[in-house]
C-alpha cells in the first residue's frame, strides 16, 4: 500500500455533507470516497500518477 499523509481541508459544509450521503450509500467511509473521487478526477485527466491503480483498502468498483 502507497504511503498515506493526513492533511487539513477546509469544505463548504452542503458540499461536504452531500458527499457523506453519497459515501454511505457506497458504504465507504468519508476519507476513502473523497479519494475515490480525487482519484477518479485525476485519472479521467490524464495526472494520475503512475502505479495509482486504485485498489486501496475502501474502494469497490
Amino acid at each position: 500500500m502507497a504511503e498515506r499523509k493526513a492533511f487539513l481541508i477546509r469544505v463548504d459544509r452542503a458540499l461536504l455533507d452531500a458527499v457523506q450521503r453519497w459515501a454511505n450509500d457506497d458504504l465507504r467511509s468519508l476519507n476513502a470516497q473523497i479519494e475515490l473521487l480525487l482519484r477518479d478526477a485525476l485519472k479521467r485527466s490524464g495526472r494520475l500518477p503512475r502505479g495509482a491503480t486504485g485498489a486501496d483498502k475502501g474502494e469497490r468498483d
